[in-house]
């Protein structure tokens, strides 16, 4: 006890502030301004100062362990920023998260058990993709956030892609390079992204006064479904100057579409506009792919900010939805229309 007490001392001194003001940034309690709080967390790691949080636990009921449940999204290259937002926001506030990883269409109820037997102070459930979940029976609303997944059920604080501002931002960036002529190749899925994205590019198209070209196919979005969009899209009479893809991977369908056209290039004769800012995708095509980044990071962050008031108030969260913006990410493959795309 003498050894924790003079720790703690020791960083209230560095810090120039009391023991008081240390004991509450630390533990996520009282009256403590962000500033005040990384900057007594980051002396306390200076000096190597570490509290027990199973007696601190003791004695305020919390644990300061945050349940993260990963419904896939560890092993989805883009989305596991989630996942890194939500690890840097926690150690900034001195909390720790409990990861599990969990099948989409299976949530396992021992890793579920095992999770909430540790006495976590809040959940957060995040999807590998934006769409509409049903949250499991065992979790409690009041104490659990929801990330890039909407359930209509609950009245768990919810935060997702703003998906009409990411259409709106791809179309917009088209349309101020010269293009009039833009086509949108989609899925027909039934998912908040497909419906929001395509909702963007009809407002920008509509208020501009231009004609919305949409072209929808079966199946995942992958780079298959953008190649036959694309080439289901070239059987019309008139030929679009630029295409705005659902997301990177259907957008390299169209350069693959593309280069089997003589004469046809990007971005001379075609730009392309994509989502997700798919690293491995986007980076590495020729020209690099320019796409409207989804802001995984921040809603990992936001989750842990969201999830941190739940547990500190004691009343009943109220049900919102946090839309993020997306980011765009300027790459090779928009140019100004030179000729159509025959």
């Amino acid at each position: 006890m003498r050894q924790e007490k003079l720790g703690i001392r020791s960083v209230a001194e560095a810090a120039g502030v009391s023991v008081t003001t240390v004991s509450h940034a630390l533990n996520g309690r009282g009256k403590v301004s962000d500033k005040t709080r990384i900057r007594v967390q980051r002396i306390a790691a200076e000096l190597g100062y570490a509290p027990n949080r199973i007696a601190s636990a003791l004695r305020s009921s919390r644990t300061n362990l945050i349940g993260f449940v990963s419904e896939e999204i560890a092993t989805t290259p883009y989305a596991g920023l989630i996942l890194v937002g939500a690890q840097e926001a926690a150690a900034e506030l001195g909390l720790m998260l409990m990861i599990i990883n969990v099948n989409r269409d299976t949530v396992e109820d021992a890793q579920i058990d095992a999770l909430l037997a540790q006495q976590v102070d809040g959940l957060i459930f995040a999807s590998s993709s934006h769409r509409i979940v049903t949250l499991p029976k065992r979790f409690d609303p009041a104490r659990t956030v929801l990330v890039d997944a909407y359930d209509p059920g609950t009245t768990s604080p919810t935060v997702v892609p703003d998906e009409v501002g990411i259409g709106v931002l791809a179309t917009r960036h088209l349309v101020e390079a010269g293009h009039r002529r833009i086509l949108h190749l989609t899925v027909e899925e039934d998912v908040p992204a497909v419906g929001g994205r395509e909702e963007g590019y009809r407002q920008v198209m509509e208020a501009e006064g231009l004609e919305c070209e949409i072209v929808r196919v079966p199946g995942p979005a992958d780079a298959a479904a953008g190649a036959f969009a694309i080439a289901q899209a070239r059987r019309g009479p008139d030929r679009a100057t630029a295409v705005f893809a659902f997301n990177d991977e259907m957008a390299m369908g169209v350069y693959q579409e593309v280069v089997l056209v003589p004469g046809i290039t990007i971005p001379h004769d075609v730009s392309i506009v994509g989502v997700d800012d798919l690293r491995i995708v986007a980076a590495a095509l020729r020209p690099g792919l320019t796409t409207v980044a989804l802001p995984h990071a921040a809603m990992g962050r936001r989750a842990v900010e969201l999830s941190v008031r739940q547990f500190q108030q004691d009343a009943p969260p109220e049900a919102s939805v946090e839309r993020l913006p997306g980011r765009l990410v300027e790459r090779g493959s928009v140019a100004a229309p030179a000729v159509t795309f025959s």
